[in-house]
């Protein structure tokens, strides 16, 4: 272990390849890192820590909050408004921008995050984690931004990663230059180098969805996963397995690890809302599109690319469907299928 990069070390590497950089993004990924260790620590000893349970509130989304989606979002908080590298967060439990306090300066980064992906799975201790997205804030940022200055497509994030609090702690982390896998060392503190080159294979037999909603899901999604389940005496000609965690940092952490695809897709019940998606742009589906991408993969709608979408709200939900290429641009294919055939 004494031979491998820590993630401080990986990231200075990195911003020396850029001309003219002035270590305000290594800083800023620095104190992302810390707040992801303390949060592993707190979801490490859970119930010793006196963070499990329900806090009794709603988010924006209005989603029932754990004591530890607050804990969590406060934490990413504190750590990050501090250092003068931030012009401003925007985090999926708070309905507005939060701004850098007065007595701190202000820096040329937007940070957006979802502190606690998967909260639902933490009082059953199964994996949940922390995704986040850079952006470079336009303009000067002087003065406060407001949300308007988050709203830019996917194909502008400047670093895109998640945390995985599972049975090790990993951060899993894309600045544009593929995807490299960092493992929590404990025992120093620090994340080491452990999956460098992250790829994923470009054909599946593992797909995850969450099959309760099957009676709801649009005709594309029937037929791909109708001819899954058929397996080998379908058209298919081979069985799929189904993998369903409810935590999307895990589903994406497998299918960067053996391949796979994961859907979460427009569906009439979500229609009936007037929702979008389930979920989040900003906070869940950019990030993940941009590091699947990186890792060789496609992140899709169903009927386009999401890191092209033009965020209309900070809590626009979307469509989602990633993962390996061949299967991602099979179930486009089917939605165009059916859009054609209703043209007809």
């Amino acid at each position: 272990m004494h031979n491998r990069s820590t993630i401080t070390q990986f990231i200075i590497e990195e911003q020396r390849r850029i001309e003219g950089a002035t270590g305000d993004f290594t800083s800023l990924l620095n104190d992302v890192v810390t707040a992801c260790k303390i949060i592993s620590n707190m979801v490490n000893h859970g119930t010793l820590a006196g963070v499990l349970g329900s806090a009794g509130t709603e988010n924006v989304q209005g989603e029932t909050q754990k004591k530890l989606d607050i804990i969590s979002n406060e934490v990413f908080l504190r750590q990050n408004e501090w250092a003068g590298h931030l012009a401003a967060m925007a985090s999926e439990e708070m309905e507005d921008v939060h701004a850098i306090p007065k007595e701190y300066p202000r820096g040329k980064y937007l940070l957006v995050f979802d502190p606690l992906d998967g909260s639902s799975n933490i009082d059953v201790n199964v994996s949940v984690g922390t995704i986040f997205s850079i952006l470079r804030c336009p303009g000067e940022c002087k003065d406060k931004p407001a949300s308007e200055a988050f709203l830019q497509p996917g194909t502008e994030q400047v670093c895109a990663g998640y945390a995985l609090y599972g049975p090790s702690t990993m951060m899993v982390l894309t600045t544009g230059n593929g995807v490299n896998g960092f493992t929590l060392d404990q025992n120093i503190g620090e994340f080491l180098l452990t999956h460098p080159n992250m790829t994923i294979p470009q054909d599946t037999s593992e797909f995850a969805i969450n099959a309760s909603n099957m009676r709801f899901w649009e005709t594309p999604v029937k037929r791909y996963i109708d001819e899954c389940l058929a397996g080998k005496e379908g058209s298919r000609g081979r069985d799929f397995n189904m993998r369903w965690i409810a935590s999307m940092v895990a589903e994406v952490h497998r299918i960067l690890t053996r391949g796979g695809v994961f859907l979460y897709p427009l569906d009439e019940k979500m229609k009936a809302k007037g929702q979008g998606g389930k979920l989040r742009l900003m906070y869940e589906a950019n990030p993940m599109a941009f590091i699947v991408e990186q890792a060789g993969g496609q992140a899709s709608t169903g009927r386009e690319r999401i890191l092209d979408l033009r965020p209309s709200d900070l809590h626009q939900r979307v469509p989602v469907i990633l993962g390996s290429k061949n299967e991602v641009a099979r179930i486009e294919d089917y939605h165009r299928d059916g859009k054609a055939q209703s043209a007809a």
